[in-house]
């Protein structure tokens, strides 16, 4: 759909190598540890950075948003035809804690480039994707001769999202008429591997939980009193033993309520990717695989709900025996929910079945600690469709099809804003993302710098939005 030369985006690509990865070492200096609350200002000082790198590129409104924690950066650039698409790029400036000592071979803040690639906290999750954008938007700029982007640009930068993101939604609610647009843009994920790109469409959402379960007042002598009255340890045991039936599905009445079925196409497409089931057990340190019956491990993990105990406790842990019942006990469950599911409406099921499986005697409390909506861009939306063409242009070969079967906040931008999400991410398994030594490859960081600048005159040749 686009008439860009491909060669006149690549060339100011390749010309910008420099002056952009100076820029971009320039702000993985900075240690924006949203985590560390010592770590406050230079969180501010991040935002303050890419406030003025964006306005340098260009971008003719720049603003830093104020949360109840730590800032977001805004931007906006609009397109000169009002019936062209506005995207909003989501991604997050905020980087996960980082020591020498943890087993960096170089310095966490001082970038060092090594075999083509850049090694640094945040090289690849989530500044150097983020910064590509910066690139890609004036190769667009460049090579379609315009002075204003195709599409209208809006950028969403968090500071939290290393964080879990607490201030997010209040954000994006509160700001919603000034972030409205056509499609969310997320660029804070990957690919399948630098020889097979990949379009992820679709995250997990989630919701967990926790349940306390008390029954006699202290713990008291299991020969006195054992097998005549309730064990809440064994209660949590046999909560945790129910969760799933012999084809490992989940019992809780109405858990599947709503699940999007994956199409025979999409299964079609997950199998087309080269898949090495060994290889994934030893990612997982594991030795089998186990799940949901009559669907494969891509599968399982990315477009099929779960439950998983993620912690059980109670009664003696100490050396030796001590013969008691105990008088507490505690189940700690995740539940991650695919697109059709509503996480409420999980809640309220799992809190019924607790309910109905706590024998009489034992006091429960649950509680959940909110919940991440799920999230899924259908093959045949337009917008994809630009998105995949825009990556195959820059990469030269097919672009095949993921999901993740993480969660994140992309849900609360489609939610709030009522639009699709799209995902742009160049980041491969081996850049050790939240570990030692963090990476990212230079020759993928740019191609998502040409992916970008493509896609933008793409989707504004193919796509107008119906609007109200």
């Amino acid at each position: 759909m686009s008439d860009t030369p491909d060669n006149a985006v690549r060339d100011f690509v390749t010309d910008g190598r420099e002056p952009f990865l100076d820029e971009l070492r320039e702000w993985l200096r900075i240690p924006s540890v949203s985590a560390d609350p010592e770590r406050a200002d230079d969180v501010r000082r991040s935002a303050r950075w890419l406030a003025e790198g964006l306005r340098r590129t260009g971008f003719p409104t720049v603003e830093v948003w104020e949360t109840d924690g730590l800032p977001a950066v805004y931007a906006h650039w609009p397109a000169e035809d009002p019936d062209a698409p506005t995207v909003l790029v989501y991604g997050h400036h905020d980087v996960q804690p980082a020591d020498r000592a943890d087993g960096w071979h170089s310095e966490p803040f001082e970038p060092a480039e090594r075999d083509g690639r850049l090694y640094a906290r945040g090289a690849a999750d989530d500044k150097g994707q983020v910064w590509f954008h910066t690139l890609g938007l004036r190769a667009h700029l460049a090579a379609t001769g315009r002075r204003a982007p195709a599409v209208g640009l809006k950028l969403l930068i968090e500071g939290e999202e290393e964080s879990g993101s607490p201030h997010f939604p209040a954000l994006v609610a509160a700001r919603a008429e000034r972030l409205a647009c056509d499609a969310v843009l997320v660029s804070d994920t990957g690919m399948w591997s630098r020889d097979t790109p990949t379009v992820c469409t679709g995250m997990r959402g989630l919701t967990d939980c926790q349940i306390d379960l008390r029954g006699p007042d202290q713990d008291i002598h299991s020969g006195s009193f054992g097998g005549a009255v309730p064990n809440p340890a064994q209660a949590a045991a046999e909560l945790a033993a129910a969760l799933h039936d012999d084809q490992r599905r989940v019992t809780v009445p109405g858990f599947y309520d709503g699940v999007v079925e994956l199409t025979d196409r999409e299964r079609e497409l997950f199998a087309e990717l080269p898949f090495d089931e060994d290889d994934w057990l030893r990612t997982a340190h594991s030795r089998a695989t186990r799940g949901e019956e009559g669907y494969s491990t891509l599968e399982r993990i990315w477009a099929r709900p779960t439950a998983e105990v993620n912690g059980i406790g109670g009664g003696y842990q100490g050396p030796g025996g001590k013969t008691i019942v105990p008088s507490s006990a505690t189940l700690k469950l995740s539940f991650r929910l695919v697109a059709g599911q509503d996480a409420e409406k999980v809640q309220q099921a799992v809190q019924e079945w607790v309910a109905a499986r706590v024998p009489a005697g034992v006091r429960h409390e649950l509680t959940f600690w909110g919940a991440t909506r799920p999230c899924l861009t259908p093959l045949d939306h337009p917008a994809l469709r630009s998105l995949s063409r825009a990556m195959e242009r820059a990469f030269e070969q097919p672009v095949r099809y993921t999901r993740e079967g993480g969660s994140g906040p992309a849900a609360d931008l489609q939610d709030i804003l009522d639009v699709p999400v799209l995902f742009l991410g160049i980041s491969i398994p081996s850049d050790g993302w939240h570990a030692p030594n963090e990476k990212v490859e230079l020759d993928l960081l740019l191609k998502g710098a040409e992916t970008a600048a493509h896609f933008w005159q793409d989707l504004a040749a193919s796509w107008r939005p119906d609007r109200l």
